[in-house]
């Protein structure tokens, strides 16, 4: 089979790898149908996860079909229609049992990671009948595939970690996919003012059309882009703040337009490190919180889903084919240039 290979300086490729096989009783083998690229497959790709090795397999989201199970495998069966959640659960550790499923015992961030990746014609899942969901019928199964990860990162690390409530507001600082997927799922709560703050115009007019009350462009910097909030929130700062960059001017800037009382959510995977300003922060009264995604949301984002309450697809803009791997990292590392939120892959 292909695979997209990740192969160090910032390369990847798409070449030959070895079929994955049933190793555990309860692995699943999928045979992918739709997958795509995450940023933090970009951040690999970088050289800024050091768990992943080189000649990994990319890749933690996506559908497909089963193509076999193990034995204890109950829940599903060969030709059953799957999303692949990015964290593999066994249900019954410790950890699994708080909910805390990226810090299962056997599982948590394994697909691209540790184990090889959903950037494949075929995949390998581990605890399957707790890792993956049957597809709800009549629905897109590209969008679909943005519940694999973004949508619970935005909703769970994002919107829930920053206690976004009615009446409170909320400001988002990055507006690429996660960020976005935290705009359309605070709006759940309905909170009385959404500001959201990126440098890309572009994404800044989408986050406009999908419900942001205000944008920021902070390109001039740090100071101008918190004082625009300031001035937005009669100089109180807002009650939640979403971090969903990874940068340390990110994280700078959300201390700086925090309320008191309020919540920090970091939800950006940052490479390199930033300041905590404690001497501006320690009497603020207010809570910072990071973290891997759980995906313990995905049921409820699949009903929603499923109800035409929720339309991940608004979030793609892109589709290439498998075998164009390569042009669609391209695509989505340069994503500014080509206007790119998600890309959508397709396999023959």
């Amino acid at each position: 089979m292909k695979g997209l290979v990740y192969k160090g300086n910032n390369t990847v490729k798409l070449q030959e790898e070895p079929m994955p096989k049933v190793e555990a009783p309860t692995d699943a083998v999928i045979r992918m149908t739709k997958t795509t690229i995450c940023g933090s497959d970009l951040h690999i790709q970088r050289g800024h996860v050091p768990t992943v090795p080189v000649g990994r397999i990319l890749g933690h989201e996506g559908v497909g079909v089963i193509e076999e199970v193990g034995p204890s495998v109950k829940s599903f069966k060969k030709g059953d229609k799957v999303l692949i959640t990015a964290i593999s659960s066994c249900a019954a550790c410790g950890y699994c049992r708080r909910g805390m499923n990226s810090h299962c015992h056997t599982g948590g961030w394994m697909l691209g990671n540790t184990l090889g990746g959903t950037q494949a014609e075929y995949v390998k899942v581990a605890h399957a009948d707790s890792s993956l969901y049957a597809l709800p019928a009549g629905v897109d199964e590209g969008a679909l595939v943005m519940l694999s990860d973004i949508f619970p990162t935005g909703l769970e690390c994002g919107v829930i970690c920053s206690k976004v409530q009615p009446g409170s507001t909320v400001v988002i600082v990055g507006a690429g996919p996660v960020g976005l997927a935290a705009l359309i799922t605070s709006q759940l709560y309905s909170p009385s003012q959404i500001i959201v703050i990126d440098m890309d115009e572009n994404r800044l007019s989408v986050a406009r059309d999908l419900g942001a009350h205000h944008t920021i462009n902070n390109a001039s910097g740090v100071a101008e882009a918190a004082a625009a909030v300031l001035k937005l929130t009669d100089g109180i700062g807002c009650d939640s703040v979403i971090e969903a960059v990874g940068v340390p001017a990110s994280f700078e800037l959300c201390q700086k337009i925090i309320a008191p009382g309020g919540m920090l959510a970091n939800v950006g995977v940052h490479g390199a490190s930033a300041s905590l300003h404690l001497e501006d922060l320690w009497h603020h009264n207010i809570g910072i919180t990071m973290g891997l995604v759980d995906t313990v949301t995905v049921p409820m984002l699949l009903k929603l889903v499923a109800a035409k309450r929720l339309d991940p697809s608004k979030l793609i803009t892109h589709r290439f084919k498998f075998a164009d791997m390569e042009k669609a990292y391209a695509t989505f590392g340069d994503a500014a240039k080509h206007k790119a939120l998600k890309v959508l892959i397709e396999y023959d």
